[in-house]
């Protein structure tokens, strides 16, 4: 499965160079195994996590515009009952609090731009702006335009780019002058509300692909474990490390194997390139899921009622 995804919001693919796979066996079938980073390699200061790193890793999560396309996909309705109130936004009073849910809100205008909540979205739009404003990158959020298109339910493709744009330049930005803390935050929060939503709609229907995305999420939290536990001195990212790890240990029995397929020729921007046709098959117990499922539920609950 080849999933088109970038920086936080994007669904451009992006290679990875830390992807935490070990492939093993022939040509034909390579298994994808866990890797674990030793806390040993955690000292007092954090360690200096590259831009190039941070993009290989973050381009490796599911963005929730691919999320939301994934589980719309499926033809499961809209459901206002999964997406975080908003109603406590005031009630967050530090960068921590502020980040981690600022993620969970853009990762629910996702799922209502995707079903073209329009009426829905200017209650989700102000928390955004007012937790993005608190955090000093609200400039980076084109609210009145975004509001505009929302209210006057005009081109959602447009609602949708400047949506993501929004997201991107205000992850960008913290990135480019040392606040990769807060943005390990944004990105932790838009993977666990990702991951939620993915929960809920597989708890009613148990949809084979969007299974299969909630299985194979197991190779991404390696990556997730290694931006927050470079920060985890601070006492607020060693909870949230704890809570991540929680849900870790609930995949440790989903196996993920690698077939290889033969490639193909394909033309980009005049360039002729390969294309790889790897199938990748998850292989996880309806047991295993629930478990999955019920540590992402806890974490969620944790973020949203800090």
């Amino acid at each position: 499965m080849n999933r088109k995804i970038s920086i936080v919001f994007s669904i451009l693919i992006a290679g990875s160079s830390l992807l935490m796979v070990n492939c093993q066996g022939d040509n034909k079938s390579k298994k994808a195994d866990d890797f674990t980073i030793p806390d040993s390699i955690f000292k007092d200061k954090p360690l200096m996590i590259s831009k190039e790193a941070m993009n290989d890793i973050i381009g490796n999560m599911s963005s929730p515009v691919e999320m939301a396309a994934l589980i719309k996909s499926t033809g499961v309705p809209f459901n206002q009952k999964y997406l975080a109130s908003t109603s406590k936004v005031d009630n967050l009073d530090t960068d921590f609090k502020q980040a981690l849910n600022l993620g969970i809100y853009g990762c629910d205008l996702g799922y209502l731009n995707m079903y073209e909540k329009t009426g829905s979205i200017i209650n989700s739009m102000q928390a955004i702006k007012k937790l993005a404003d608190q955090l000093r990158i609200g400039h980076f959020f084109d609210f009145n335009t975004i509001k505009r298109l929302a209210t006057n339910n005009e081109n959602i493709d447009s609602l949708m780019y400047i949506s993501v744009s929004s997201f991107n330049n205000m992850d960008e930005y913290l990135r480019d002058n040392n606040r990769s803390d807060i943005s390990s935050l944004l990105v932790t929060g838009m993977w666990v509300e990702g991951m939620y939503l993915a929960c809920q709609v597989v708890k009613e229907d148990p949809n084979p692909q969007l299974r299969d995305r909630i299985g194979d999420s197991k190779i991404v939290l390696s990556d997730l474990l290694l931006i927050l536990k470079n920060y985890k001195s601070n006492q607020s990212f060693a909870k949230l490390v704890t809570e991540v790890e929680k849900i870790k240990k609930e995949y440790e029995n989903v196996s993920i194997h690698v077939e290889s397929g033969d490639p193909e020729m394909i033309e980009v921007d005049g360039m002729l390139m390969f294309k790889p046709n790897d199938i990748q098959i998850v292989n996880m117990s309806d047991e295993t899921l629930a478990k999955i499922i019920a540590a992402i539920e806890n974490t969620r609950a944790m973020i949203i009622n800090l």
